[in-house]
Formats: structure tokens, C-alpha cells, sequence
């Protein structure tokens, strides 16, 4: 998943903001992007939902910050019986400074927990410019994610750099992410990528059964009779999916379906921030109307 952008005149704006008060940050960075106050007293659509539990919930939930955190969400898995879906833990460090880089192996994966987007994918060890990547993984780890726009999940995630065996296929290529919504622990849909590597991605939704669902514009704006090959190892997907998603009014699970199966990517509690406004508006009533 990639890190959401913020222009660099904004991002200290808002951070100082997030610190003094993340309701009026929330509302200013919804009126930024939909021309309008979200609606925090009597909210109907997901992205209002998500806003007012980001803001009353999440950031007193030690389950919620649990499974935000991904280092910590391992023992979650592990807890609901599906430590098979988890990738093979490598190493665990607090800094840069401390990995150990010659008891790596050749491919790798490699990622901060207390956010979206601070990925090392390594395929190669001997290509890896090892002091850039410490210099990068040094910058993301001063970031205060959280505060971009007020994730108060984030917070108080203790900071761990994380080594994980790398998933992707024998020919190079990286394995396609699902991304599954979750409501009161059943998956209702999936989004799927497609055209990534071709240079033109779109996002697909589908039911159960993998049919299209018109829910958004790409999948709205499909061509009659669209579809995608049904990928091995879905239905197992979507009930890794719904046990994740229990006890919880909304979540979005993405798991990686592998060579190997079904493996974890991670729970995501505030797609885009609850500021999504290229899901239809009657899709966001729909959803919002699931929680």
C-alpha cells in the first residue's frame, strides 16, 4: 500500500494540528477534499463512520492499535489459528543501525510497522545500496505517520523495522494484493489491481463468487461482460478474511495469494484516511450503511 501524498507547504500544518486538536484537522482535511464538514454527529457514509471512530476509538482500542501495528499483529494471527498465513519472520530491529545485513538472506522484504509505504523490497542483496536504503529507512523513521491526517491508531506504536521472507514469484514478479472489506467479520467484497505493470491500474471490485461488482468508477466503467481469471486459493481468502475481521465494525484485510497460499499484508482500519472520494457516493451510503 502506498503512503498517501501531502504536499510539503501542508504537511507541517497539519501535523502541528494533528497534536493540538485531530478533530479540527479530521474536518479541515475532509473540507479540503469534499467541499464540505463531515458529518461526526449522525454519520451515514463509511468515510464518516471511519472518521468518527478514527477520532473516539481507535486511539483507546489496544486491539485496534494491535493489529495496526505490523509486528504486533503476528500474535493476533497467531491467536485466530492462522499463523500459516503469516510470512516467515526473519529479524526484528529498533533502528537502521542495528541490521545485521550480512546475516540476510538474498531476497528479503522489509518494512517500518507504524505505517503504509515504508517497504524495502529486496530481490537482489548484492544490487542493494545498503548505506541509501539505511538513509531512507533513518528518514521514514522519524516521520510522525500518524499525524498526517490525525490516524490516531498509529500513535503510540512502538517503532520496529521488520524482516520478512520475500513472497514474490520464482519468475521476479510480486504477488497481487487483495484487499478485502470487511463488515461485523464477514468479507463483503474484493478489490483487485489490474494493468499495474502495464502502466495503467485500475481497481476492480467483486463479489464472493468473483463477480464485478459496479461499485466504483473504474469497475462502473468497465466494459459489458468484464472479468478477471478467478485466482486460486479465493475462498480460502475470503474466510481468512472474515475471521480476521471479527469483532470489529470495519476493516480492511489484504492478503497476498501466493505459490504457497494465502499469505497476510495487513489490516488496515483507515483506507485513504477515510478521505476516499473516488469511491461512488452511493457506494460510500452503502457501505456506511454495513457498519
Amino acid at each position: 500500500m502506498k503512503k498517501k501524498k501531502i504536499s510539503k507547504a501542508s504537511k507541517a500544518f497539519y501535523i502541528t494540528l494533528s497534536y493540538l486538536s485531530p478533530r479540527l484537522n479530521t474536518k479541515l482535511l475532509f473540507l479540503k477534499k469534499f467541499g464540505r464538514f463531515p458529518d461526526l454527529k449522525d454519520p451515514k457514509t463509511l468515510n464518516e463512520k471511519i472518521l468518527k471512530l478514527k477520532l473516539e476509538t481507535y486511539g483507546r482500542d489496544p486491539l485496534v492499535r494491535q493489529c495496526a501495528d505490523k509486528y504486533c499483529v503476528r500474535e493476533y494471527i497467531d491467536n485466530c489459528g492462522l499463523e500459516h498465513c503469516l510470512n516467515k519472520l526473519i529479524a526484528v530491529y529498533d533502528t537502521p543501525e542495528e541490521i545485521e545485513w550480512d546475516k540476510l538472506p538474498e531476497q528479503f522484504a522489509m518494512k517500518w510497522n507504524f505505517g503504509c509505504g515504508y517497504n524495502i523490497i529486496c530481490q537482489s542483496k548484492k544490487e542493494l545500496d545498503i548505506p541509501a536504503t539505511v538513509e531512507k529507512l533513518r528518514k521514514w523513521g522519524k516521520e510522525p505517520f500518524w499525524a498526517y491526517f490525525s490516524e490516531l491508531q498509529y500513535r503510540k506504536i512502538e517503532k520496529k523495522i521488520i524482516v520478512e521472507e520475500y513472497i514474490g514469484g520464482s519468475d521476479g514478479s510480486l504477488p497481487e494484493d487483495y484487499k478485502f472489506y470487511c463488515f461485523h467479520g464477514k468479507a463483503y467484497c474484493v478489490m483487485v489491481c489490474a494493468g499495474r505493470e502495464e502502466g495503467w491500474p485500475k481497481f476492480y471490485f467483486f463479489d464472493r463468487d468473483f463477480k464485478l461488482m459496479r461499485i466504483n468508477r473504474d469497475s462502473k466503467n468497465a466494459p459489458e461482460g468484464f472479468a478477471l481469471p478467478r485466482p486460486a486459493g479465493l475462498e480460502e481468502a475470503f474466510q481468512t478474511a472474515d475471521r480476521l475481521s471479527e469483532g470489529f465494525p470495519f476493516v480492511r484485510v489484504d492478503l497476498y495469494l501466493t505459490e504457497k497460499g494465502v499469505r497476510f499484508g495487513e489490516m488496515t482500519f483507515t483506507p485513504a484516511a477515510a478521505l476516499d472520494n473516488k469511491r461512488l457516493p452511493e457506494t460510500d451510503l452503502l457501505f456506511g450503511s454495513m457498519m
